[in-house]
């Protein structure tokens, strides 16, 4: 009998070893899946005068197609990534594959606006099916912690590339094809990705009992959607007392509130809230928050300010921005050891020291091009942002139980895209407060032109060269003047919210608790043959039996 214990443990045995081969293939998988989200959250940039000229769209539609993408897949992210955890978190993976292949189709080839809007929302719904599921997953395949620090690491480096490279690749195409080709290119990786997923990615989902909450799911969805729309709205420089932009910050936060009141009632709740009792866990959000309102912010007016002020070229400053990128990957690829090493409260606050310096830095930028203190100043920038988020993010999931890995997933998305939109809505503003004052009392231009100029640094240029002469190159003098100025404002504002982040981050966890390692999760592997018989008394793994019934059937 000891001999049919002995091959009926072999399989398990296998399966485990299968498990450790093939855990760093399914990262691969999973880093496909994200760079894809990544690439199509960019690179539609540098196609949109393309998609005027072609498909003439108004104004609305263009911020429309602009915008709809990300204002869909983080108002579902928690929707997704919840469903994830209740009916199995490659299946919506699988599922967000196939939408977003044929919704990139339907972009490619879209006749009018309407349409291309139409399938930029479903690549939405899409990229809110892959983000949180790609997490959740990693966090199941990876149970130990160390191995999964350095996952994620990979995974957040991905993420920087995808982000950088989507302007560049998109460039590419349009020299060389129309602008739906920048679509086009989803198309062949996920015919890749559906089958070598549906093969390679395991199957998991959490422990939970009871109804998956759909009222609960549309609440945050509807909740998320007007409180990110209203805030996309301020940053796009719409008036804070417009109706279209206060009515859907009041709609979503009402929507949120009661969101929060039904989960804490629900037997069953939609998202466990009390992980926000959690000290690492909801300082972690708070940080992603934070780390996030500090780089889009800064990266929109940096790239201002390398165009407008320096005069360079869209592909240069996209160059200038690379550091930034590759820095941002080397901290991701080495925030494993730095994890182990200093723990998540040093890492976090260090990242958020260092990014705060390299902001300080950057107040010594002025009209003239200093490419060394730009330089030092962008890799500092990104090494710091990205020490701090992949700090952040490797707290939070691991401190969320494994069965609300996909709610947990989805928090974090969501808190780096309210991030995002805050920081480009509150940085924005505060660029604009300090840059209007300059353009008040111009020496003869008319106060209608002034008004006009006060508007952006774009548009102060544009009435410069209608007006000509020595009052134009008034005007454009004392407008870059006043950017730059306004530029050293928001820097100094961002550096007190980066050291903000830094108090913040003292209530994190002092090492990296690493504990025991959990048992992986069995991927495929090849399985042996168990003779009939003996299969039904084998069904409980011999370690998981009581040791008296262990010895009396090895005895037998």
């Amino acid at each position: 009998m000891s001999g049919t214990t002995t091959a009926a443990m072999r399989p398990r045995h296998r399966a485990a070893a299968g498990a450790g081969a093939n855990r760093w293939v399914v990262l691969v998988v999973l880093c496909v899946s994200l760079l894809l989200v990544a690439l199509d959250a960019t690179v539609l940039h540098v196609a949109v005068p393309a998609v005027t000229e072609d498909l003439r769209p108004g104004a609305i539609e263009l911020l429309w197609i602009v915008d709809v993408y990300p204002l869909v897949c983080a108002s579902l992210l928690i929707l997704f990534g919840t469903l994830g955890d209740r009916i199995g978190r490659r299946r919506v993976l699988l599922l967000g594959y196939g939408l977003f292949g044929v919704a990139s189709a339907v972009a490619a080839f879209a006749p009018t606006a309407e349409t291309l809007i139409l399938a930029r929302a479903l690549l939405g719904v899409g990229g809110a099916m892959i983000m949180p599921a790609t997490l959740s997953i990693l966090r199941q395949v990876f149970p130990d912690r160390r191995e999964r620090a350095l996952a994620i690491g990979i995974w957040s480096a991905v993420a920087a590339v995808g982000a950088a490279v989507g302007p560049l690749l998109g460039g590419f195409l349009l020299e060389h094809f129309w602008w739906g080709a920048v679509f086009l290119v989803n198309i062949p990786l996920m015919l890749v990705s559906l089958p070598v997923g549906r093969i390679l990615l395991p199957e998991s989902r959490g422990e939970r009992t009871g109804p998956w909450d759909v009222s609960g799911a549309l609440m945050a969805a509807g909740g998320l959607f007007g409180v990110v729309l209203g805030v996309k709205r301020l940053g796009g420089g719409e008036a804070p007392a417009s109706p279209f932009t206060v009515l859907p910050l009041l709609i979503g936060a009402a929507l949120l509130f009661f969101f929060v009141r039904r989960q804490r009632r629900l037997p069953h709740p939609l998202v466990d809230l009390r992980m926000f009792r959690r000290p690492a866990f909801s300082t972690s959000v708070g940080c992603i928050v934070l780390a996030m309102l500090a780089l889009v912010g800064l990266e929109l007016i940096a790239a201002q300010y390398l165009q407008l002020v320096l005069g360079l070229s869209p592909l240069r400053t996209g160059l200038r921005l690379l550091p930034l990128t590759v820095a941002a990957m080397a901290a991701g690829l080495a925030g494993a050891r730095m994890l182990r090493r200093f723990g998540p409260r040093r890492m976090v606050c260090a990242g958020f020291l260092l990014t705060a310096a390299a902001v300080l830095t950057l107040t010594a930028m002025g009209g003239g091009d200093n490419a060394p203190l730009l330089l030092s100043g962008f890799v500092l920038l990104g090494f710091g942002l990205e020490t701090t988020l992949f700090g952040a993010y490797e707290s939070m999931l691991s401190e969320a139980p494994a069965d609300q890995a996909g709610g947990a997933a989805a928090i974090g998305e969501t808190s780096y895209q309210l991030g995002a939109g805050i920081g480009i809505a509150l940085l924005g503003s505060v660029m604009n407060a300090a840059y209007a004052p300059g353009l008040r009392s111009v020496p003869g231009v008319p106060r209608h032109a002034s008004r006009a100029a006060g508007h952006s640094i774009g548009e102060a240029y544009d009435v410069a060269g209608r007006l000509g002469g020595d009052t134009g190159a008034a005007l454009r003098l004392a407008a870059r003047d006043s950017f730059v100025h306004g530029l050293h404002v928001t820097l100094l504002v961002s550096a007190g919210l980066l050291l903000l982040g830094s108090v913040i981050a003292l209530r994190l966890p002092r090492i990296m608790q690493c504990g025991e390692p959990a048992a992986p999760v069995e991927l495929p592997a090849p399985r042996e043959e168990v003779p009939r018989g003996e299969a039904s008394r084998e069904e409980v793994p011999r370690e998981e039996m009581p040791r008296e019934e262990v010895q009396s059937r090895v005895s037998a």
